[in-house]
């Protein structure tokens, strides 16, 4: 809800009064859109209706099947699809071969710091989460208002980012940002949670809301509809940025 509704809705409500359309790879789009689809649907929706009996398989396939599609996304991201998610439109299917050869990069050293990122920024979050939640004690709000600042400090280096790649016109920056985001939270904290589960013999339960899901939903279905076309503008960044609103209300109510 932060990184599709906040940050993307923003930048493109901000960088659209701005610029007025602001182009993207379409491609890039669909990608990311329809991996954050599955994911979710794959790894938080279903497990919902799994019996409690049977949690530890579908766990076990859930961590599979997240590390199955992200390390092909990855591949794919980096190698034959990279020009998905760049901001190269009559050129994008005739590169010639200089424009295929790319640096070397070493793939152990990346994924150690993904994974050093990610434990950093996990540990930080508990020890925000347990500061903002004895502050908060005794005041009546709710517990997810913890959940949200958090989030929102923790993204905030993507969110200044996206804005300022959104006011320089550059919304293919804030589309790889925003999407990118979504789907990492998704695909990478998920297996790590479910293999948790797995280790200490309790169930790992999503929590989601029926309202909650309904939000998420309708989130994907106005992406996808939004960014079909490789243009943004600042209606469609409003939309979601009604969308991240009422999320913050519903959750404000306690729903």
């Amino acid at each position: 809800m932060l990184d599709i509704n906040g940050i993307l809705g923003l930048a493109a409500l901000m960088g659209g009064i701005k610029h007025g359309e602001q182009s993207y790879n379409d491609d890039s789009a669909r990608t990311y859109s329809v991996m954050i689809l599955t994911a979710m649907s794959v790894s938080m929706v279903v497990p919902e209706f799994i019996p409690e009996a049977d949690w530890k398989i579908y766990s076990a396939f859930t961590i599979g099947a997240m590390v199955v599609l992200y390390t092909l996304f990855l591949r794919m991201q980096v190698g034959p699809h990279s020009y998905f998610f760049s901001y190269s439109y009559p050129q994008k299917r005739r590169r010639n071969e200089a424009e295929q050869e790319a640096p070397a990069i070493s793939l152990g050293l990346s994924i150690g710091t993904l994974v050093f990122g990610v434990v950093v920024i996990g540990a930080l979050a508990e020890v925000m989460s347990k500061t903002l939640d004895l502050g908060l004690e005794g005041t009546g709000a709710p517990p997810v208002l913890t959940a949200i600042v958090v989030a929102a400090i923790s993204a905030a280096p993507e969110i200044l980012t996206a804005l300022r790649a959104a006011l320089a016109n550059r919304m293919q920056s804030v589309v790889n940002i925003a999407l990118g985001a979504s789907l990492s939270t998704v695909i990478l904290t998920v297996p790590v949670m479910e293999a948790m589960a797995l280790y200490t013999g309790q169930p790992f339960q999503m929590a989601m809301t029926p309202v909650q899901t309904v939000m998420v939903f309708i989130t994907l279905i106005v992406s996808a509809i939004n960014l079909n076309d490789g243009e943004t503008n600042a209606i469609e960044g409003m939309t979601h940025f009604v969308l991240f609103a009422t999320f913050i209300m519903l959750s404000l109510l306690g729903l």
